[in-house]
């Protein structure tokens, strides 16, 4: 498994980070279908609880006053989540291949949204904007 820094991360934009988030979530479905055919199910609910921990968090992100899109990916994180609950207690690899053909479409969507997208925001201000968070403090 792969950790960025924080210093990287930091240099993402929000695109960016949820485009990484559908990668690491398509790459966890993957290996919890891979692990249900060795049928090694402890790595499998791992993997699996690992995806709709990534579902969540991209619901979480979402931002509603983009309008109806917002409410249909909610819904649609929310039916995946569901379905890899369910390929997780039954080992179910047609529904974890489902909410990954689902995840896949997305993804690939998201992906095209951001090679195409023009930068609306200027150098100046994105410079200003990193200053900021790579100073700020955090409490814990």
């Amino acid at each position: 498994m792969t950790f960025l820094s924080d210093e990287i991360l930091q240099q993402k934009t929000s695109q960016e980070l949820t485009m990484m988030l559908y990668e690491a979530c398509e790459q966890s479905l993957e290996e919890a279908i891979s692990s249900i055919e060795k049928k090694d199910y402890m790595l499998a609910n791992k993997k699996f609880q690992r995806a709709v921990d990534i579902l969540e968090r991209l619901g979480v992100g979402l931002n509603y006053d983009a309008g109806i899109i917002a409410d249909e990916l909610d819904a649609l994180y929310n039916y995946m989540s569901e379905l890899l609950i369910i390929a997780n207690i039954e080992k179910n690899i047609e529904k974890a291949k489902e909410a990954a053909s689902i995840l896949h479409v997305i993804s690939a969507a998201w992906n095209e949204a951001i090679l195409t997208q023009t930068d609306k925001q200027s150098k100046t201000v994105r410079a200003r904007k990193n200053a900021y968070e790579k100073n700020a403090l955090y409490a814990e």
